[in-house]
């Protein structure tokens, strides 16, 4: 057994705790410029350019919030599409929740919001987005699960 290990404790719980002490930013700006670094490479579904080039994500649309009672950082990303009828809003966001959710060092309250007035359907992409249950439903399927990972994929 090695020694630090604890029969009280959930073992992933102890290893995850140990790494979030190490990276945990110290104020709200270098989380933002952490998420920010983290979603500027995410591919356009359809197009070559960023989500960044293609100025979908910016600076300015992300928003520390107050960390919770338990101390978890409060993290708003607002995202303007393309074209007020973006078909694929929806797959955007989807590429911006697993991406931070993946690679967040340390747990985070996550909400994604369309930009106000920047798309045709922006409640009914706002709320899909953010509801737990629809995103574990997306991942699941096949082909929309290899396009998530295919535009997540960090360029080498």
């Amino acid at each position: 057994m090695p020694e630090d290990w604890d029969p009280d404790k959930d073992q992933f719980e102890v290893g995850l705790l140990k790494d979030k002490e190490e990276e945990e930013p110290k104020s709200s700006e270098e989380i933002k410029d952490m998420v920010y670094d983290l979603l500027r490479n995410i591919r356009d579904p359809e197009k070559p350019q960023s989500l960044e080039e293609l100025n979908v994500i910016y600076e300015e649309g992300i928003f520390i919030k107050q960390p919770t009672a338990a101390n978890i950082n409060v993290v708003r990303v607002e995202f303007n599409p393309t074209v007020p009828h973006c078909s694929l809003a929806t797959l955007i966001g989807l590429c911006i929740r697993i991406k931070l959710e993946r690679e967040m060092p340390f747990p985070i309250k996550l909400d994604i919001f369309i930009k106000d007035g920047a798309h045709t359907t922006e409640h009914e992409i706002n709320k899909q987005i953010n509801d737990k249950e629809r995103i574990a439903a997306a991942m699941e399927n096949p082909n929309l699960r290899e396009i998530v990972e295919t535009c997540i994929k960090e360029e080498d």
